[in-house]
């Protein structure tokens, strides 16, 4: 009887295909088990590299006990004495004084740039913080024309020589310098805005003193007219009056334009319209305790420079990795790789430690140069407060002086020239008066400045 099966060689042919599909579909199936259990495995030791420590996981999300009931803000600020510092700056300017709504109408309007920054720091230091655990990804390669090689790949850092933690350190002080930014330009925007204020004001004030002024003098030239008409007075002294009129009238003009020059650039920077605004504001003493934002930034980016030298140090040294392959082929090893020695590394790891020396001599010279601007604004506020007064006895004095010779002038003992002398004098001294008293309102401002105390650290 005749076999009714296939021929052989097409049965095995038949066979072989189905097989070699099952044998695909079972390495596709180990793959998925093995990649599952790698995933496992990942987060097993990602777990176990936090709770012991983990190459120092990142200080920004560490601090002190208890903070882990903090916001992260506040966990932030806890693990960052820059930070903290920031935070604790208490604005100077009186609530409810000029000073005070000049400063929140233009910080209403505030573009806040630096607060980008300050966002994006922060981001880029959570991401660094997360860089001690495994990195993982696919690993996908065309070997020939119709097979397609899928792997999962995964490489966990042993020995790095404090790399990793010094990007983590670096990313840190990258977020306090733009903290530190951020307080800055908030500080120079409303230190801005009260300089252009002041000068609004002290043009106002010298536009009214002017005014004053102008119509004493024409009452003056007006006497002088009639004298002049009457054959009393020479009309030399009535072509002087004239000039001195003139003179008045173009400080007059001179200080209404710079009135509204000021005005309007303060109006360009506010949320609303400060023109009704008036007066202003005594500032109290500057504390002794806080240090300049200049510091601060010097602190921070010593810490940067620090932490970026580390980095470079490390990268000159060789480390250890862990990798391995799961997927279309399976495969895992320990690494020696990282920088190349040479005859030069050596220079090259005392240049990086002079570069620590470098950071830390900037921060002392920001510390010496802030100390002297501090201490010659103290002085000079103490010589424009001596000075304003000098000058407010001086402006009574004349006064007293002026009232002396109108009434011999009503008494036939001075001339109109001898008056219009002695009004003069005492025009300049309310001028010089004016003067002192914006120019010690615009030192306090400085000093406040220079400390990061226009605005609240907390609100900032």
């Amino acid at each position: 009887m005749a076999d009714k099966r296939a021929p052989k060689g097409k049965a095995d042919g038949r066979m072989g295909i189905k097989g070699r599909h099952r044998q695909h579909a079972a390495r596709r199936a180990g793959g998925m088990r093995r990649a599952a259990l790698l995933g496992a495995c990942t987060l097993a030791l990602g777990g176990c590299l936090a709770q012991g420590g983990g190459n120092d996981v990142s200080r920004l999300a560490s601090g002190p006990a208890g903070t882990s009931e903090l916001s992260p803000a506040q966990r932030e600020a806890a693990a960052s004495p820059v930070i903290t510092a920031l935070q604790s700056r208490r604005s100077l300017l009186p609530p409810g004084s000029a000073y005070s709504a000049v400063s929140d109408a233009v910080l209403a309007a505030n573009s806040r740039t630096a607060e980008a920054e300050l966002r994006a720091a922060r981001l880029r230091a959570s991401a660094a913080s997360k860089n001690w655990l495994p990195q993982i990804g696919p690993s996908i390669s065309l070997t020939s024309l119709s097979d397609v090689v899928a792997n999962i790949v995964l490489e966990q850092v042993l020995l790095d020589h404090g790399r990793l933690k010094a990007e983590r350190a670096f990313a840190k002080a990258d977020v306090e310098v733009a903290a530190v930014d951020l307080a800055d330009d908030t500080n120079a925007r409303v230190f801005t805005a009260l300089t252009l204020y002041l000068d609004a004001a002290q043009a106002r004030e010298r536009a009214a003193l002017d005014t004053r002024t102008l119509s004493d003098m024409g009452h003056f030239n007006w006497i002088m007219q009639e004298r002049v008409a009457g054959g009393v007075s020479d009309r030399s002294d009535l072509s002087v009056l004239d000039q001195k009129l003139g003179e008045i009238r173009l400080s007059l003009t001179s200080a209404q334009e710079a009135e509204r020059t000021a005005l309007a650039e303060l109006n360009a920077m506010a949320a609303t319209p400060l023109d009704g605004v008036t007066g202003v504001t005594n500032l109290p003493p500057i504390p002794k305790g806080p240090r300049a934002l200049s510091v601060l930034r010097a602190i921070a980016e010593e810490d940067r420079s620090v932490a970026e030298a580390r980095t470079e140090r490390a990268g000159l040294l060789p480390g250890l990795t862990a990798n391995g392959t799961v997927g279309s082929d399976n495969d895992g090893g320990i690494n020696l790789g990282g920088g190349l020695l040479g005859l030069g590394t050596g220079d090259s790891l005392r240049a990086i430690e002079m570069q620590k020396d470098a950071a830390a001599r900037q921060t002392a010279q920001a510390e010496e140069d802030a100390a002297r601007t501090l201490r010659r604004l103290e002085q000079q506020i103490i010589a424009l407060e001596r000075q304003a007064d000098e000058a407010a006895a001086l402006a009574a004095q004349a006064r007293t002086n002026l009232d002396l010779f109108q009434e011999q002038y009503d008494g036939g003992q001075r001339q109109v020239m001898d008056v219009v002398g002695v009004y003069e004098t005492f025009a300049a001294r309310q001028q010089s008066a004016l003067d002192r008293k914006y120019e010690l309102a615009r030192a306090r401002l400085q000093s406040a400045r220079l400390l990061g105390l226009l605005a609240d650290g907390s609100r900032i």
